[in-house]
This record gives C-alpha cells, structure tokens and sequence, in this order.
C-alpha cells in the first residue's frame, strides 16, 4: 500500500494529466462546432467508443461510474460547444429564483437562463432552436406529475428528454430586513407552497393570499417595504431579492422533491434509464402484451402513466421508464418486439438517474 503523502502526489499528477486533457478534449469539441456550425457530439451514432477493452470486467461499480463520467464530458463538451457557437441559452418558465431557475442553475451552472411565460413557449424556443435546452418541472414526489409537461413532450415528437435532476423543494419563511416573526400578519406565496406551510401557518394565526409563484411573492414583499408581510420561498430567493429567512423548513413534509427534466433537439446517446411513449389499439390485453414483454425482455418498469389522446376521447397514450441502455441489443430487441405490438413508439429520453 503507498503511503499516504504518495497517494495525494500521485492524485495531484493524474489531476494534472486530467486537466490538459480536458482542455484538449474541449478543444477538439469546439473543432467539431466550428466545422458542423452547431453543437455536435465528437463521436456521432455507432462511433461511440466502449470501455476500453483491458478495464471491461475489472470493477463493474467502477464501470457505471465511468459511463456517468462519459455522459457528464458529452454534457459538458456540448454546452461549451454551445458557448463557442454563441447559442448557449437554456430555457425556463417563471423568474429569476424559481424552482425551475433554480434547477437550471444547479444543471448549467455556466448557461445564459431565458424566461418565458409558459411551458408550451419552453418547447417552442427548443424546437426553433432559439434556445439549446429547456428545463421543466415534470414530477413532485408528493403533489405527482406535472401532467402539462407531458402532454407537451408527446405533442413534440422532434425533442428528447437527455437528463433528469431531482431537486428538494424546502420552504422558507422570508421577509424585510429588520423584521420580526412576532410583526408578520400575512403571508403571500403559490397556493401549493401555501398548502404545505398550512400547519405553520395556522399555528401562528397568519392569513394568506395566493400568487403566481414563490419568486413572484419573494420579490412582492421586496418591493412593498412592508414589515408585516412575508413570503414562502427557497432560500435561494431570499438571497436574490435581498431577504431574510425568518423561519426555515416550513413545509410539513421534509421530503418533498420536484423532478425536472432537461429537454433538447439532440438525441441523446447514452445512460442508465430510457422512457418511451407509445399508443396501443383500445382493445382488452393490448396493454399487457407490452407489459410482458418488457417482463420478459427483463427490464425493470420504474413508473408506467397514462394520459388522454389530444382529440381523441376516452384513447390513452402511456409513458413508462426502464431501467438499462437503449444501445445495448436487449434494448433494441425489446424496441423491435413492442414494435410490434405498439401503433406509435418513440423513445423520449435517455439519461442517468
């Protein structure tokens, strides 16, 4: 075993070989751009190099790992081509320091965020390419899913989930500068933030009036100047909009979780889940022949929902998500069976939990 100052020396070398590569491997991303005139991966299709062949077997923890560390350089090599073309623009909808701000800070940390109005204008700036990437609220582990959002990625059959972030909603209690829980009178924020903070709220005897968001009512009571009035926010707002968190945690339920989901025009090459939307006949057992033969196939279902057909009453599309990698034959043998049992299919997303 080395000693324990070889080890750091010998992980402060690899660190350095790892930065002139990545700097070479950025640089060789920006060279494709430039000769592409968009974001391109390096590697296109069935060029995609595997594990290289002397690592296959040795550690499969580690192996999952590096497909993560792939998918995160694919991720990270697209939007700096994205930056170098001058289309590094990542959509949301709400304003600065709501959760779907938020998430997108946290996910593009380096990105140019665009607000628009409506999640339906999200898909629209992504599908012009007016924006690279679009960041979405599609699941809440207590409120369930965002039933829009879904609705819009069957509507848009040109775009691809390529990543899912799993963000922990906590509510704060925020207000001026200077003031104390005792001045507090009412409190403003979105209903459902309203609904988690009820038992706070009723304990203190505080009213409340509704908003269109959480950084809505968190700049509200910034501008009002208003020492009797709070909001329910993130933290993160709080700092945005120059507040202070009277009460942090207020929401009753410690594990609440919005899923977002990162859409995009590229097809996305590699992860550990894929989710596939499809139609059936609307007839007894047709629905079971796909859950069979995903059963069969031996993949692992984590959700299956269904929606209502746009235009077509009481016909269903479904959504599920299966564990493993669409490029391996499993996956494209079980594609070609529900091929056949499926009217429509489509892979929506695949990416890395």
């Amino acid at each position: 075993m080395e000693p324990e100052q070889s080890i750091a020396q010998s992980a402060e070398e690899l660190d350095r070989q790892l930065a002139r590569l990545f700097y070479r491997r950025m640089e060789l991303a920006a060279l494709k751009a430039r000769e592409q005139g968009e974001a391109r991966p390096v590697f296109e299709g069935e060029q995609e190099p595997a594990l290289p062949a002397e690592l296959v077997g040795q550690d499969p923890a580690l192996e999952r790992y590096y497909r993560a560390f792939r998918q995160t350089g694919r991720q990270l090599a697209a939007q700096y081509q994205l930056e170098v073309l001058g289309r590094d623009q990542v959509a949301y909808q709400g304003v600065e320091g709501a959760f779907s701000h938020i998430a997108l800070r946290k996910l593009f940390p380096l990105a140019k965020a665009k607000s628009y109005p409506t999640w339906a204008a999200v898909f629209d700036a992504v599908e012009s390419g007016e924006a690279a990437y679009g960041v979405l609220p599609f699941e809440n582990s207590n409120a369930g899913d965002v039933s829009a959002v879904l609705d819009l990625c069957f509507a848009h059959p040109e775009l691809h989930v390529c990543r899912v972030y799993d963000l922990p909603v906590r509510q704060n209690l925020l207000a001026l500068p200077g003031a104390r829980l005792a001045d507090i009178r009412r409190v403003v924020s979105h209903p459902q933030a309203i609904a988690q903070s009820a038992r706070f709220l009723n304990s203190l005897g505080l009213a409340s009036t509704e908003c269109l968001n959480t950084a809505v009512a968190a700049k509200q009571v910034a501008e009002s100047g208003d020492l009797t009035l709070a909001a329910i926010a993130s933290a993160e707002t709080a700092e945005l909009y120059g507040l202070q968190v009277l009460a942090a945690g207020v929401n009753s339920d410690g594990d609440n979780t919005t899923r977002f989901i990162v859409i995009t025009r590229e097809n996305p090459a590699e992860g550990d889940r894929f989710s596939l939307l499809f139609t059936v006949d609307h007839k007894a057992g047709q629905l079971a022949r796909v859950i069979q033969a995903i059963g069969a196939a031996g993949f692992n279902m984590e959700c299956i929902k269904s929606r209502p057909m746009p235009g077509v009453p009481f016909e269903y599309y479904f959504y599920v998500e299966l564990e493993g990698q669409p490029g391996r034959q499993e996956s494209k043998t079980l594609l070609e069976a529900l091929g056949q049992i499926c009217n429509t299919l489509r892979v929506l997303g695949v990416y890395t939990k």
